[in-house]
C-alpha cells in the first residue's frame, strides 16, 4: 500500500503531524512519502493508493497554497482521499468562559468541508477525515495529539484491510 501525504504547513505543526503519521504508518505494509504542498506538482502527483491532503485552518479556510493545488489536482475520478488537518482550538466565550460546542464550531470552521468540496466535484473518494486542534496561532499542537494520529493512522490501515478496492496497483 502507498499512500502519498500533501501538507501545507507554515508554521511546522502540519509537518509534525504528517512525520507522525509516517512514522505511526513505519513496521506495516504501508509506504508514506511526506511531500510540502510547495514541493509537489497538482497535474503530476506520484501514483498512490490513497492520497492525504492537510491544511491549516486560516480564518476557518484551508491555507491558500492547499486551496490552489486542490483545485488543479488532476487525479481520476474514483480515486481515493483522506483529510488530516490542523485547525485552531476552541476558544472559551470571553464573557460566559464556556466552551463552543461542535455545531457552533462548524458555523466558522469550514477547512474540511471546502477540501471535500472541491475533492468530490473531481470525483474523488473520501475515506476519512480527522483534525488536530492548535492551541495558538503558532502552536502548539494539543495535548494528546500524537494519540490523534496513531488512532487516525489505525482507522485508514482498518479502511484499507476492510476494502480490497482501496489497495489498488498504483497505475493512474
Amino acid at each position: 500500500m502507498n499512500i502519498e501525504y500533501v501538507h501545507a504547513s507554515k508554521f511546522g505543526n502540519g509537518a509534525k503531524v504528517a512525520e507522525r503519521f509516517r512514522q505511526d504508518m513505519a513496521g506495516t505494509d504501508v509506504e508514506v512519502s511526506v511531500h510540502h504542498v510547495s514541493d509537489v506538482e497538482p497535474t503530476h502527483l506520484p501514483p498512490a493508493d490513497l492520497y492525504i491532503f492537510s491544511s491549516p485552518g486560516r480564518m476557518g479556510r484551508p491555507i491558500g497554497s492547499i486551496r490552489r493545488l486542490l483545485k488543479r489536482l488532476q487525479l481520476p475520478a474514483g480515486t481515493r482521499y483522506a483529510l488530516l488537518t490542523t485547525e485552531m482550538a476552541p476558544q472559551p466565550d470571553k464573557k460566559t468562559g464556556r466552551i463552543p460546542t461542535e455545531e457552533e464550531i462548524c458555523r466558522f470552521q469550514h477547512v474540511r468541508p471546502i477540501m471535500h468540496e472541491v475533492l468530490q466535484a473531481k470525483r474523488l473518494i473520501p475515506v476519512g477525515e480527522e483534525k488536530i486542534y492548535v492551541t495558538g496561532m503558532q502552536g502548539p499542537l494539543e495535548a494528546g495529539w500524537e494519540q490523534k494520529v496513531a488512532s487516525y493512522a489505525s482507522f485508514l490501515r482498518q479502511e484499507m484491510a476492510l476494502d480490497p478496492d482501496l489497495v489498488g496497483d498504483c497505475s493512474h
